[in-house]
């Protein structure tokens, strides 16, 4: 594993971020683990969420103009990725949107830099593909273009839109093939596997989410 995404997944379990135990997941499946990107509710643990994403973005390589932060979730999310970004020495624009278009003031339906170029869409998980079909929406209405999506946590798992067959694929992977740009995480079910496997102490939780995987889980490819 690379050095920030081992740092991730011990940094999301301390905060309490990355739990274990028995959870119910959008799709209906019982999860023995469960992210929960609301916690990083503080300055500090927000400041270290935000440079783990610009250390993704960087790695990446993926071309950018801007950062775009789809509302609620991605507001901060946008926010503080562009100021560790601009700490590193890539300065960056972004914005996000309103719930509701504003009539008055400045107006308009996102607030920030303009929207132009090619756009980064920074959120926390990718489930069912709601938040990124409407940022891309937002994104092209505008005259600009997505160029890729970044999240915390890739959970590599069967999307809800295939069944387990030869063109299985994960939500993630779903988002790729149905608006052709990459999507990138911090970290991957991978990594936790990795984390897991490295200490012995959670051999426990190893088993429980080795299992998950078999059943659910998807390679990428």
């Amino acid at each position: 594993m690379s050095n920030f995404r081992q740092d991730f997944i011990r940094f999301a379990i301390k905060q309490k971020v990355l739990c274990f135990g028995e959870f119910k997941t959008k799709a209906g499946r019982l999860s023995p683990y469960f992210f929960n990107a609301g916690l990083f509710n503080d300055g500090e643990s927000l400041k270290q969420l935000t440079q783990f994403y610009a250390e993704a973005i960087l790695f990446s390589k993926i071309p950018l103009d801007m950062l775009y932060g789809p509302a609620y979730k991605g507001i901060p999310l946008a926010a503080g990725t562009a100021i560790a970004l601009a700490e590193k020495g890539r300065n960056v624009p972004y914005c996000f949107n309103r719930k509701e278009a504003k009539g008055h003031g400045e107006g308009g339906s996102t607030v920030g830099a303009k929207l132009q170029g090619g756009v980064l869409i920074i959120d926390d998980v990718i489930s069912a593909g709601t938040s990124v079909r409407e940022s891309i929406a937002l994104i092209r209405a505008a005259g600009a273009t997505p160029c890729g999506v970044v999240i915390a946590l890739d959970r590599m798992e069967l999307g809800q839109q295939t069944e387990r067959n030869e063109d299985e694929l994960s939500a993630a992977q779903e988002v790729e093939r149905n608006y052709g740009i990459p999507v990138v995480s911090i970290a991957t079910l991978n990594d936790l596997l990795g984390y897991l496997q490295d200490n012995p102490a959670m051999a426990q939780n190893l088993q429980a989410v080795q299992s998950y995987r078999d059943r659910y889980g998807i390679e990428r490819k």
